[in-house]
């Protein structure tokens, strides 16, 4: 369980980042272009955010039954020590969980709101932001902090 989970987590990244990316693009685009937020502009915001919720419920799901987690909780003392145990017991659960609460947070807020130029504005800010976020806690394979393949297979 533990493999297909990691696997799934990994892969659902590029789903998440690809969406999230057209996202950005796309609300800057709309925000600065004054264009009008269109049924196609509302499903662009639906699905990074659903990608981000769905990469969310796996990384939880992941967190528990983690042998890396498991020590980190079992063993704080020494683990906190540890900078690859630490990164994904603590700092990486906790960035990606603002990550995505930051943009449940803009989603909901442009959802909301009834000028088409607010709704690209609050996307393209609150997204932003989330991705800054995301790209600062992902394990990449070249990270001097703690490195993870970019690509793993089941």
């Amino acid at each position: 369980m533990y493999s297909t989970l990691l696997t799934l987590h990994s892969l659902t990244r590029w789903l998440v980042l690809g969406s999230l990316l057209f996202a950005i693009f796309w609300s800057y685009r709309g925000w600065l272009q004054k264009r009008s937020f269109l049924k196609f502009d509302n499903r662009v915001r639906t699905i990074a955010t659903t990608f981000a919720h769905i990469q969310f419920v796996l990384g939880v799901t992941l967190y528990f039954v983690s042998p890396i987690v498991s020590y980190f909780l079992h063993n704080f003392g020494t683990a906190v020590h540890e900078r690859a145990i630490r990164f994904f017991g603590m700092e990486h659960i906790t960035v990606m969980l603002i990550a995505v609460g930051v943009i449940t947070v803009g989603s909901a807020k442009a959802k909301r709101l009834q000028n088409d130029t607010d709704k690209f504005k609050t996307m393209a800010i609150w997204f932003t932001i989330a991705l800054v976020l995301i790209l600062s806690s992902i394990p990449w394979s070249f990270s001097p902090l703690t490195s993870r393949p970019n690509f793993r297979w089941f």
